[in-house]
């Protein structure tokens, strides 16, 4: 899941603070834990929404705080409510999961659409499995092709993965191992199930079709640092 770590510059006094937080919500949490809780909070409290996001995120693992799945639930609508597409994802989380609110699905997907679509890979890595398993959404295995590939090409190693089960089992698209050796070699730089799902499928190719995987894999990874740079360039 995501962590709760928040990715703009937060410099706030915290003098104080930390004496308001109940000491159950303190122990076995660390310092650094405690200190980023209060800190977001402070930004939240102000109307950050991604502050509000990553204080939802701190509830829900319970870091710096007591685990809370309905204060993460309400964290993270409120920042889903700004526009937010990480606060947005993580509603349709809980409504997928059935995390502080009654499980449905259905829900889920809309949440997960409406982050997926400002570019959220996270949530379209979520929305593609949805298709893929028939969760909240009739099951459309070109949907969900459409939604990993979208996340994949940001570096989503999940979404990697998948595109390798499909470009390996012949789901949607043609049957193509070294498509999938490609894919499957990226997402394995931190994807155990795709390292082991590679080195079987080395095992049935031959070494020049193996070659062909690992320069694939190479055109792979280029293409997704020249689209990260791109999407940070604002084209």
């Amino acid at each position: 899941m995501k962590p709760c770590t928040p990715g703009f510059g937060l410099i706030v006094a915290t003098v104080g603070l930390l004496a308001l937080l109940p000491m159950q919500a303190m122990a076995g949490m660390t310092p650094e834990e405690v200190k980023l809780f209060t800190e977001t909070k402070v930004m939240a409290d102000k109307g950050n929404a991604q502050a509000k996001s990553k204080l939802g995120e701190c509830y829900y693992h319970g870091k710096g705080v007591a685990q809370d799945y309905v204060q993460a639930v309400s964290w993270f609508r409120k920042a889903a409510d700004q526009g937010d597409a990480n606060g947005q994802g993580w509603v349709g989380t809980c409504y997928h999961y059935g995390d502080g609110v009654a499980k449905d699905e259905a829900k889920g997907v809309s949440w997960y659409r409406k982050s997926a679509e400002q570019g959220d890979a996270n949530s379209q890595f979520m929305l593609g499995l949805c298709y893929d398993n028939g969760a909240g959404v009739t099951k459309d295995l070109i949907q969900a092709f459409y939604w990993w590939r979208k996340a994949a090409e940001t570096g989503n190693a999940q979404a990697q993965f998948g595109l390798g089960v499909y470009y390996a089992s012949g789901f949607v698209v043609a049957k193509n191992q070294v498509e999938a050796f490609a894919y499957w070699d990226l997402s394995g730089i931190t994807d155990e199930g795709a390292r082991n799902n590679l080195a079987r499928l080395k095992t049935i190719m031959s070494p020049d079709a193996i070659s062909r995987g690992q320069q694939r894999a190479k055109e792979l990874q280029k293409e997704i640092e020249a689209k990260i740079a791109a999407k940070k360039a604002g084209k």
